[in-house]
């Protein structure tokens, strides 16, 4: 329902419930039905004040319900109202009132459901993968959940910033370098001298040949040229490392995405925050030593760790959270009072250290600080048969693989259509798939056929605007027309509870409303003033399916 709207019905309940007891102050919510036939809204104030104030709440619901109606304010908007149940207030609409959200539509165009700008800074972490190779399948997920929360948020008013994270330090990037001077050297993969851990995917080859070749390779604005020494194993990291950050960011251009900020871990540890930071957690108190190593006491930070977790290993180096805590710092430190990171489920156990070093270093920082997004991988079918190799990484499917064989548009919907925690089964030949079965199809064939009467009826979509609304009470236009109101709310809801897949289930929805209507309402007819009134129905039709795909990042097409 249009903010407005559900505003209005709030101070309506609101002036009810005052009235009848002015000490009483609940929380209001409104809403829809699961059953259409019980009305267009729903609020169970009735049920949380009555026994509180010792009523019968079918009763207060009725009282509440008729000092509804009563009120000059109502009229045009609410058209009846009744209790059901225990006392559940349902409200039924005006026709006039869903017919409004044309004149909204038209006014807002691509900005309709966006809300007004806020003065709260968002920084979403997401994909940040090693750069120790192509980016796979799993990463994608990421990239498509990522940057839908992103532009979720972004439509909520927030000032949102994408930042991916480049590990560039550690044992993974020492096996990439070591991987990399072997295969220079002629040693392969199936050799006994190849490095036990190393890395064996073909791209490691053409690394290795392009640093003998002394090629140079321009990545995040900055030239490396090898140097073609095989015993200098630190020029070979910086190559190996800028080649595969140049190839993830043509991945990433392949998917649409641009990040607005890299941040290096190697940078943490350059520009001494690591170090400080573990100083200050020392000097805090919430660590001690044992066996050689030091400990923070994660138990006694209330994030919810089971055990206190080592920091600094008896070999001198940090776990894996050390850095992040670092990090994450940074991030409070930049004005970002919000922080979303977007990682596999495989993360989990970090979620309570990173919280509890941050809460020992007493900066004021939430203890639910940073908030996370924890997706399952993805399985890749094809023919009724998973595909798990892939020629340039070796042993999994990629990215650019996926881009290739189904294109951005649907990679994006299809990493989007489920809840992040869930396993998802990505199949080819269905993304492939021209009908109705094929989701992303079917909302963009919706557009697309919307656009193509608007191409026939060229002479009248000038006029669309003028076009009298009230022609429009058939049920399947009135099942549309409120199925339309509902964008406003559900990019508010989507950003809020991080659930993308929200918006990508309600385009079905959406593009079924459509499809219906259009199949039980003539549109192409003699009387020219309904036809009029239908197609600017069906031009506002357009304009939200196409800014719900614009928030998935999926194009909308005019023809298919």
């Amino acid at each position: 329902m249009l903010p407005e709207l559900q505003q209005h019905l709030l101070s309506l309940l609101q002036a009810a419930v005052h009235h009848l007891l002015p000490d009483a102050s609940p929380v209001i919510k409104l809403e829809r039905p699961k059953q259409a036939d019980h009305g267009d809204i729903a609020s169970n104030v009735a049920m949380q004040i009555a026994k509180p104030a010792r009523r019968n709440p079918r009763e207060l619901a009725q009282e509440i319900v008729s000092h509804v109606l009563a009120n000059p304010a109502a009229a045009g908007v609410v058209e009846s109202a009744d209790v059901a149940g225990p006392g559940f207030i349902n409200l039924r609409l005006t026709q006039a009132t869903h017919q409004r959200v044309l004149d909204t539509i038209a006014q807002q165009g691509s900005q309709y459901g966006n809300a007004a700008s806020r003065d709260e800074k968002v920084i979403v972490e997401f994909v940040s993968a090693n750069p120790t190779g192509p980016l796979h399948v799993g990463h994608a997920r990421q990239a498509a959940l990522g940057d839908c929360v992103c532009r979720l948020l972004s439509a909520g008013g927030y000032q949102v910033l994408r930042e991916f994270y480049y590990n560039d330090a550690g044992n993974q990037i020492h096996n990439l370098a070591v991987s990399t001077q072997a295969r220079a050297r002629g040693i392969n993969p199936e050799d006994e001298a190849y490095p036990a851990d190393g890395y064996r995917g073909e791209y490691i080859a053409d690394i290795a040949r392009d640093y003998r070749n002394k090629a140079t390779v321009v990545a995040d604005g900055r030239s490396v040229t090898a140097t073609g020494d095989l015993d200098s194993l630190e020029d070979i990291r910086q190559f190996a490392v800028a080649c595969l950050r140049r190839e993830q960011d043509l991945d990433l251009q392949a998917f649409g995405l641009k990040f607005d900020n890299y941040y290096l871990e190697s940078s943490l540890y350059n520009d001494g925050k690591v170090e400080e930071t573990v100083n200050k957690l020392i000097a805090s108190g919430y660590t001690y030593e044992h066996e050689n190593a030091l400990w923070l006491k994660t138990t006694e930070l209330g994030t919810g760790d089971d055990k206190d977790r080592v920091m600094r290993k008896s070999d001198g180096g940090y776990t894996y959270f050390v850095p992040d805590v670092a990090y994450h710092v940074t991030k409070w430190n930049r004005g970002y009072t919000h922080a979303i990171n977007i990682q596999g489920t495989d993360h989990h156990g970090t979620i309570a250290r990173v919280r509890a070093g941050l809460q020992a270093l007493e900066l004021g920082i939430p203890k639910t600080y940073p908030s996370y997004i924890l997706h399952k991988m993805v399985k890749v079918m094809r023919n009724g048969q998973e595909v798990k190799i892939s020629k340039r990484a070796g042993s999994y499917v990629t990215m650019r693989d996926l881009i290739d064989w189904v294109g951005q548009d649907a990679v994006r919907y299809f990493l989007i259509q489920r809840k992040a925690d869930t396993e998802f089964v990505f199949d080819i030949d269905l993304a492939l798939a021209k009908g109705e079965e094929n989701p992303v199809y079917y909302v963009q064939y919706a557009h697309a056929r919307i656009c193509k009467l608007l191409r026939d009826s060229a002479n009248l979509t000038d006029s669309l605007s003028s076009a009298d609304s009230s022609r429009l009470v058939a049920p399947t236009e009135i099942t549309l027309l409120k199925r339309l109101a509902e964008l406003p709310g559900l990019i508010q809801t989507a950003g809020q509870e991080l659930a993308p897949h929200q918006l990508a289930f309600w385009l079905q929805e959406c593009a079924a409303d459509f499809h219906a209507w259009y199949n039980a309402e003539r549109i192409m007819i003699d009387d020219i003033e309904l036809k009029r009134a239908r197609l600017r129905l069906a031009d506002a039709t357009r304009q939200v399916i196409a800014n719900g795909l614009s928030l998935l990042g999926v194009s909308a097409p005019q023809q298919m």
